[in-house]
């Protein structure tokens, strides 16, 4: 039975998000796109900020920028959309320092979201997530490349950090990783990646390079994110490359050119442990919440995602679907 899962890319809910909460109905935050969450069959996020009211801001390195919300209300807003499994590996895990990282950890495995890319130690944060949605067993290695300061040691927290240049260690280490993932005999293995800079709108060469390796080691989607905006869609060998998912829920200040307050909801339709199908649903953040992009802004993201994934041999392959596109993978 065909199934659908939901990726999206940044969920930031600290700052001014956080601030609005306290005020509002918990689901709020995802403002009318919320029915449509919950009806997917699974729904898996970048979580770009840490769960605790412990820890301080983050000062041994400079960091412009410290993410942080209240578990009393993100953990119940994450369940109410019916998110599954959040990626940890980015660089705002330990912005509040190891207390706040832990109680991430901790919180979301009480709640019962799976998680991936964080942890005790790295042999912890390297440990993929699995995910079981209505038989379809999906285990989730989740890395990064940002802020090497973070990255977990043998007996320090943090994340899972790689650099992504692929030379012969680093080669290895993430095949164990992906082994680690398919001791599990996972129906479908995904590898959510937050890599590169911010407000790119492509892929440098060296992200390609490491997303091809990757399917050519037998992974069966890759969801990225970091750039804060979103960024073309490839096919690699039958493979869906999301090279960056953009920004769902955040309070960024919006760059006019670049439009970081727009992207899409992408779901994947999964039959027999392939993705056979991509929907793109266009989004837009206002009010510190997620909201359906219509009219003008639908089009802007329609002919943006085109654009960008052009160098991809994609962009003729999409069809219209509603106020967003469509892909058939197989």
């Amino acid at each position: 039975m065909p199934l659908t899962l939901g990726l999206t890319g940044d969920v930031m809910l600290g700052r001014k998000v956080d601030e609005f909460q306290q005020r509002r109905a918990v689901d709020a935050v995802w403002g009318e796109v919320l029915g449509h969450l919950q009806a997917l069959d699974g729904l898996l996020i970048n979580l770009e900020c840490c769960l605790s009211t412990r820890g301080q801001p983050w000062r041994r390195t400079y960091r412009p920028f410290h993410f942080r919300a209240d578990p009393d209300w993100a953990l119940p807003a994450l369940q109410a959309a019916g998110v599954n499994y959040a990626s940890l590996a980015n660089n705002h895990l330990l912005d509040f320092e190891v207390p706040a990282l832990l109680d991430t950890v901790d919180a979301l495995t009480e709640t019962g979201i799976a998680h991936a890319g964080a942890g005790r130690t790295v042999e912890a944060a390297r440990e993929p997530a699995i995910v079981s949605f209505d038989g379809l067993d999906v285990a989730v290695v989740s890395l990064t490349d940002n802020t090497p300061e973070f990255a977990a040691g043998p007996t320090e927290p943090g994340v899972a950090h790689v650099p992504m240049e692929l030379d012969r260690e680093e080669r290895e280490t993430v095949r164990t990783i992906l082994a680690r993932a398919r001791r599990h005999d996972p129906d479908l293995l995904v590898a959510s990646l937050h890599w590169g800079p911010n407000m790119v709108a492509e892929p440098a060469a060296n992200y390609r390079e490491f997303g091809h390796f990757l399917v050519d080691e037998g992974v069966d989607l890759i969801h990225g994110h970091s750039a804060h905006v979103f960024q073309g869609i490839e096919v690699y060998e039958g493979v869906p490359i999301l090279y960056d998912c953009g920004d769902f829920v955040d309070d960024y200040r919006i760059n006019r050119d670049l439009r970081n307050d727009r992207s899409f909801l992408f779901e994947v339709t999964v039959e027999d442990g392939r993705v056979t199908r991509l929907r793109l649903r266009p989004t837009e953040i206002a009010d510190y919440a997620v909201h359906w992009a219509d009219g003008d802004v639908a089009r802007w993201c329609r002919e943006r995602m085109r654009e960008r994934s052009s160098p991809f041999g994609t962009a003729d392959a999409f069809e219209r679907l509603g106020r967003g596109l469509e892909l058939t993978v197989a």
